[in-house]
């Protein structure tokens, strides 16, 4: 079994990062699975390439030996010569030991045209263990993946946790909390860096992703289109929205809001969550809500400052930490009433009302009464940043919100 190392890992980049324990955990339960490829897929940035690279040192410290991991970055100028499946195998058998199982990591798969060929070459051809990223989801949708089809297990990795963020900069936890809110969880981002700085490596970052992975993929009449759904999307986190109410609102056919949509959410940029109904216990099809990757993104493209709309900020950040702790997330409908969210998981739910105070009497009433009114035994927890509570119902539970995201009574 691997070790996952508490200390922080350090690289040749001469940049400290800290270390993903739970990706490397889920790494670590397929190792050596070579009837499975691993795919690690991921917005651009979210520190997959890091990853690759603590497993490779975990890898490494469990006696696996150095020529036997083959890894290659398909971004680096040392692979500008592989465009095609067959360039790729030919450098993969180049740098393989042959004569034992190896190690194959991928970085940014999708750079390569066919790769699909070249994963399936090598698992008939070889003795390998086969991990892959790539920055967006279509990839694995495309005619060619049916090559792997049923032969590969996708981990979904997201920017860092605030638990990750404040191992990464320890201080005062609420002041952290502001920061991880204003600058945003990618591993990159400084929150004690200079403001403006952040702001536009932010904002580069939202464009590369809109060129390589968003604009390169849909036809739209003009890229001034992609970026005004993108900053309704962002103006309206937390909002119950529709296809139909962005094509109004940008005068953009429904058609190419669609393709956009569909777009956005291969590239990780967005995610889509989807209304249910608790009493008639069914995904309802339309007004769904869309939340984002990363408020520290999101905060640079709108120009928005630090505290902001942090209440439906801070909903996006427990909506993420839901997804990243295993739950199948839904927005909660009641009757008439709303829950912030369902989180199920196997036959367990639970629901969430998100909230940045609950001391506005008004406030403590609206919440209260969504989870009152439903009548099952399931836990039902009121999030906020409020430390004492009293006077909550029976059967409802008030957690501070960075209590919650440090996993802490």
């Amino acid at each position: 079994m691997l070790k996952t190392y508490m200390a922080p890992f350090q690289f040749n980049r001469m940049k400290v990062t800290v270390p993903r324990r739970l990706y490397l955990k889920r790494l670590e339960s397929g190792r050596d699975r070579t009837d499975l490829v691993k795919i690690i897929t991921g917005m651009r940035r979210c520190g997959k390439t890091v990853l690759m690279e603590q497993f490779i040192e975990l890898l490494k410290g469990t006696g696996v030996p150095e020529g036997s991991i083959v890894h290659i970055n398909l971004e680096s100028e040392e692979s500008a010569h592989i465009h095609g499946y067959l360039d790729l195998l030919a450098e993969i058998r180049r740098r393989a030991d042959t004569n034992g199982r190896i190690y194959l990591f991928l970085d940014e798969i999708q750079m390569v045209d066919g790769w699909e060929k070249a994963i399936n070459a090598i698992q008939a051809d070889m003795d390998a263990d086969i991990y892959i990223t790539g920055s967006n989801a279509y990839m694995l949708s495309s005619d060619l993946s049916t090559l792997i089809s049923g032969r590969y297990v996708e981990l979904r990795m997201l920017p860092l946790s605030f638990a990750e963020f404040l191992e990464l900069h320890p201080g005062n936890e609420e002041m952290r909390f502001r920061q991880y809110i204003r600058s945003g969880s990618m591993p990159a981002s400084d929150p004690d860096g200079d403001e403006a700085f952040e702001r536009d490596h932010l904002k580069g970052l939202f464009n590369t992703v809109l060129v390589k992975d968003v604009m390169e993929r849909i036809k739209i009449h003009s890229n001034a289109n992609v970026t005004d759904i993108c900053r309704f999307l962002y103006s309206n986190i937390g909002n119950i929205t529709s296809c139909n109410n962005i094509a109004r609102s940008e005068n953009i056919s429904n058609r190419d809001v669609r393709a956009c949509l569909d777009a956005l959410q291969d590239a990780f940029l967005f995610y889509k969550c989807e209304r249910y109904d608790i009493r008639g216990k069914r995904l309802m099809d339309s007004l769904e809500k869309y939340y984002v990757s990363d408020t520290g993104i999101r905060n640079a493209v709108l120009g928005i400052s630090s505290r902001e709309d942090d209440s439906r900020q801070i909903e996006n950040i427990v909506y993420l930490e839901l997804i990243r702790r295993g739950y199948e997330v839904c927005v909660g409908k009641y009757g008439d009433t709303e829950v912030d969210f369902t989180a199920r998981k196997g036959d367990s739910i639970e629901y969430y009302q998100v909230t940045m105070t609950m001391l506005p009497e008004d406030t403590y009433e609206r919440e209260v009464r969504s989870l009152r009114r439903i009548q099952d035994n399931w836990p039902k927890t009121v999030l906020s940043m409020d430390r004492f509570l009293t006077g909550i119902p029976d059967g409802i539970v008030h957690r501070n919100i960075i209590d919650w995201l440090l996993d802490r009574p």
